[in-house]
């Protein structure tokens, strides 16, 4: 039988080499909007709108290597939709990478050149559990792998390029959160279990750490999402503290917020956070299945979302991306997609 078979895959195969150069164009899988989703003021202004919601990514057109490649290979078009996508990134070039827990790999697409590649591997170790991801200057995609504690890094195409494992003398051990600062062109790695956010270069050399396991100010009880302001300050959702922590870009402690609690502007289970030009605080809340926008005080000032699978309602939801012109993506973890919104000039702030 194999013999039968054999020369036919060969030929696939050489098929498949001779049609490599015409591979196949992307876009991201949409569901159309049935009605427009907003959040006004209290003097009827939009806020927020929801724009598009993403559910994965499909071919546009299906070339013979594409064929050939599903022929011999057998991979499906399911593993190109979300499973659980956990977080998300959005480059310089609104190139986008998804960590998906479900399908144990990254997304990447790249819109410029309606390209995907799904990432499930580094080198020739797999992708376990991808929670955490962000690009830097170059492009380079950074990914939080939790269970087996390193920080993978890829080149701008989606090539492996190295690992880190090591923070100083100092194993990573859970690495979850993770955000590049253009000010201080340098990674943040939020170590969950350790407690301690780790600073790298680009090409991965170690720089400092801030904070450590405890309660007081500058200590960290389950860190797990990290953001970069404006001027380069660090946020840090401080989980079971249930705070977000403030440090300037050295990681010298300025300011704190939040508290425990089932209300409006508690937080109950936070997770994302993102923070815009003007001030605002973008924070996911898992428990309320909200996104709640704070001021640099820590004011509740509006709040999105809420139980449910309809457009601009969540579910589970976990990281969050605040792209150029205040446009938010949304980790709609337990809905199996990403949602869109616009966020208006006219949100409040003061």
């Amino acid at each position: 039988m194999l013999k039968r078979i054999l020369p036919a895959i060969v030929a696939l195969c050489a098929a498949a080499s001779i049609c490599a150069g015409c591979a196949s164009t992307w876009a991201p899988n949409s569901i159309p909007l049935s009605e427009q989703t907003q959040w006004r003021d209290q003097a009827n202004a939009p806020l927020v709108r929801h724009v598009e919601t993403i559910t994965g990514f499909k071919r546009t057109k299906t070339t013979m290597s594409g064929i050939l490649q599903y022929i011999v290979f057998g991979k499906s078009s399911a593993e190109t939709m979300f499973g659980s996508p956990t977080a998300v990134a959005v480059g310089s070039d609104n190139r986008m990478a998804v960590a998906d827990m479900g399908r144990s790999c990254v997304h990447l697409y790249v819109p410029a050149e309606h390209r995907y590649r799904r990432i499930a591997e580094a080198g020739m170790e797999p992708l376990r559990t991808p929670v955490g991801v962000a690009f830097d200057a170059d492009h380079r995609l950074y990914v939080s792998d939790s269970t087996t504690g390193a920080v993978q890094v890829y080149d701008a195409a989606g090539e492996f390029l190295l690992s880190l494992r090591q923070a100083g003398a100092a194993a990573i051990r859970r690495p979850t959160g993770l955000a590049y600062s253009p000010v201080s062109k340098q990674i943040y790695v939020a170590d969950t279990l350790a407690g301690r956010i780790y600073a790298f270069a680009p090409g991965g050399e170690y720089r400092f750490s801030i904070g450590g396991s405890g309660e007081q100010t500058g200590q960290f009880n389950f860190p797990t999402h990290v953001a970069i302001g404006p001027d380069g300050s660090i946020y840090v959702v401080d989980a079971m503290n249930f705070r977000v922590q403030v440090f300037d870009a050295s990681g010298a402690f300025r300011s704190s917020f939040g508290h425990h609690g089932n209300g409006s502007g508690d937080l109950a289970m936070p997770k994302g956070i993102a923070v815009d030009a003007a001030g605002v605080i973008y924070i996911v809340d898992t428990l309320f299945d909200t996104v709640q926008f704070f001021n640099l005080s820590g004011d509740l000032l509006f709040a999105i979302g809420g139980r449910g699978s309809g457009p601009g309602e969540l579910t589970m939801p976990s990281g969050l991306f605040l792209g150029t012109g205040n446009r938010l993506y949304v980790c709609d973890t337990y809905n199996q997609r990403v949602q869109i919104f616009q966020v208006t000039g006219s949100a409040p702030h003061e």
